[in-house]
């Protein structure tokens, strides 16, 4: 059965859905002492928790990882240093490297995130049946590339 909207409805509502979510979890930071937190500070949560490894993230890691200049990997740095999401450190193998660690803070937003973004997905399968949205998750893991966690995602919006 074909939409009459036509090709472009399915793209949107993905992203409409990628929204509501996020909006979501946000909505929720603000209530838990989180209101600075935009979502373009979960992919940097991650890239930092990633791109570095256990000894932390400098701002080229950062850059890489986002696919932006380190340039720009330092201003977001610098935000959430200012914010209490991110301490400076130095690298133990070489003391002249800055590198990046999260915070508890950081961290308190991360669980608080997964906590909403369960209850977002168990209310989903409330409302479509659990069959349905675990047919639908293996439907666009099908449809998708098979890297669920892209962090250079909110680059791509900017077309870079």
């Amino acid at each position: 059965m074909s939409s009459d909207a036509g090709g472009y409805e399915l793209p949107l509502r993905m992203l409409l859905g990628f929204r509501a979510v996020i909006d979501e979890v946000h909505a929720d930071l603000v209530q838990h002492g989180h209101p600075e937190l935009r979502p373009i500070h979960g992919f940097l949560f991650q890239a930092v928790g990633r791109a570095g490894g256990p000894n932390g993230c400098t701002a080229a890691d950062l850059g890489r990882a986002l696919g932006i200049s380190k340039q720009a990997a330092g201003k977001h740095i610098e935000v959430l240093d200012r914010l209490g999401y991110v301490r400076q450190g130095s690298d133990p193998a070489d003391a002249r490297r800055k590198v990046y660690t999260l915070t508890d803070r950081a961290l308190d937003a991360l669980t608080r995130s997964a906590r909403v973004f369960d209850r977002i997905h168990d209310r989903w399968a409330d409302l479509l049946g659990a069959d349905r949205l675990a047919a639908m998750e293996r439907d666009l893991r099908t449809l998708t590339p098979g890297e669920v966690f892209r962090l250079d995602t909110p680059n791509w919006f900017n077309g870079q």
